[in-house]
């Protein structure tokens, strides 16, 4: 009986430090969505306090996403040649230097560059978190551990609205307020700074990834780490052996096998990139990254804007859970068309409440009943969103590509939801200045024409193995 005890302590054990290895590298995603985030209660005071308008506004914001995109492309070649620990060492220190940049910039052109080293830091951590999560997880919970990342992206949005409402009211519920002599929306940025230290120290405590240490014949440690990881009683010699056979035999595909077709491109590498695109031409990151501003330009003040976006946040996460909880029981499919058809609608009741908009500027604001609709149909959008698009896309893209061009066709469809991101990002702050309601309008045409792109287009994964996917 004594012996049963001891055995059922050691794997629960062990599977806790398999988890803290997980959440530690998931850490990455965590500054991923902060990172994302934060922008959106700084925004309007980095207008006021740096004199700029809307088209300087949306350069600002999504810049970022650019060098998000140089950082995705980089991850993987500098994840394979400094090892994956150091990677995300480095997107730590990346992640700090942005947040001490961007809180005490000379002017909006330093803080453009400034958001394009935190967006590095962003793409880097987009590829080496899950990749290294994926490499050191044991198959058994390989699924769960996976979803940190998703979960740690969403966590990290909240969070950073919660601290952006939190220093906005302690500095007197206007970002451009002084806390400590230093205006709020500049504590907002800098206040990345503390987790990315934590996540700098956090991989100091994992080990590095087995693979990449078989990859560079370091066999003694890369023993020691599947000890470490693997469940009690695996044969560490064997699993050695097995990843060697794999390595040996992998497949590096080029850009000329993703081509044939009609277009120039295979059609399940255009179907990925039609997904990602769809997945951000139906505005969800105006909600993340201008729904302060967004708030404000129908008369909302401040303080109250940034306290709907955590609310917006936290609904995020509610909606990411049932994804996690639902994606293998109900299938991509059915969420994803229930997701279109629910955006479809609420975005829909965004449009016609915003069409009700009366005044300019500080003098723009909504009838109660037109505010009231706005709100509720924002929440409901995010939740549609959350639980349906947001996490099915990217189960997709790891699932629906032939074995042979999987990790290729995956990056250029992740780089075309970059491209899409950074699109719907630059345009928002003009179009809203020029017919809000009809921007929205639009985005609700992409939710409508996503419904049959899913229908005819995207097959079913759930239950298949990825052999079963060519």
């Amino acid at each position: 009986m004594s012996s049963t005890r001891s055995s059922a302590a050691s794997a629960e054990g062990h599977l806790g430090h398999v988890v803290f290895i997980a959440a530690a590298a998931a850490m990455g995603g965590f500054l991923f969505g902060y990172d994302s985030a934060v922008i959106n209660g700084a925004v309007t005071g980095i207008q006021h306090h740096f004199r700029v308008g809307s088209g300087e506004t949306s350069l600002v914001v999504s810049v970022a996403l650019l060098g998000s995109a140089v950082g995705a492309v980089s991850a993987g070649w500098l994840a394979d040649h400094l090892g994956r620990i150091k990677v995300m060492q480095l997107a730590a220190v990346l992640f700090a230097a942005s947040g001490v940049g961007t809180m005490f910039p000379p002017d909006i052109v330093a803080l453009g560059a400034w958001r394009v080293v935190g967006g590095m830091a962003i793409g880097i951590a987009s590829v080496v978190a899950p990749a290294y999560i994926a490499e050191v997880a044991p198959p058994a919970v390989r699924g769960r551990l996976a979803s940190f990342q998703q979960a740690a992206i969403v966590l990290g949005i909240f969070i950073s609205q919660l601290v952006n409402y939190a220093l906005n009211q302690a500095a007197g519920g206007n970002p451009n307020d002084h806390l400590a002599g230093i205006q709020a929306w500049q504590w907002m940025l800098g206040a990345e700074t503390i987790p990315a230290l934590i996540y700098g120290l956090l991989s100091l405590a994992i080990p590095e990834s087995p693979r990449y240490l078989i990859s560079n014949n370091n066999l003694d440690r890369a023993r020691s780490v599947l000890a470490e990881v693997e469940a009690p009683g695996t044969d560490v010699d064997a699993r050695i052996a097995e990843i060697q056979h794999v390595m040996a035999t992998e497949h590096k595909p080029r850009m000329k096998d993703l081509l044939g077709g009609r277009f120039g491109l295979q059609a399940i590498v255009w179907i990925g990139i039609g997904a990602s695109v769809f997945q951000q031409f139906v505005g969800i990151n105006v909600i993340f990254y201008y729904s302060s501003l967004l708030w404000q330009s129908v008369g909302i003040n401040a303080s109250n804007s940034l306290l709907i976006s955590v609310s917006t946040s936290l609904v995020n996460i509610v909606g990411t859970v049932i994804a996690i909880v639902l994606v293998d029981r109900v299938g991509r499919r059915p969420l994803a068309l229930a997701g279109s058809a629910g955006m479809a609608v609420t975005l829909g009741m965004a449009a016609w409440a915003f069409s009700y908009r009366v005044g300019t500027g500080t003098n723009a604001h909504l009838a109660n009943t037109q505010a009231t609709v706005a709100l509720v149909a924002a929440h409901l959008y995010v939740l549609c969103f959350a639980f349906s698009w947001g996490v099915v896309v990217w189960v997709l893209l790891g699932e629906m590509f032939p074995n042979k061009i999987r990790a290729l066709a995956l990056s250029v469809a992740a780089s075309a939801q970059w491209i899409a991101n950074w699109a719907i990002t630059v345009s928002f702050p003009t179009m809203a200045d020029w017919n809000l309601s009809a921007t929205y309008v639009i985005y609700a045409c992409f939710a409508v024409l996503s419904i049959p792109f899913v229908y005819f287009f995207i097959r079913e994964t759930k239950g298949k193995s990825l052999e079963e996917m060519g």
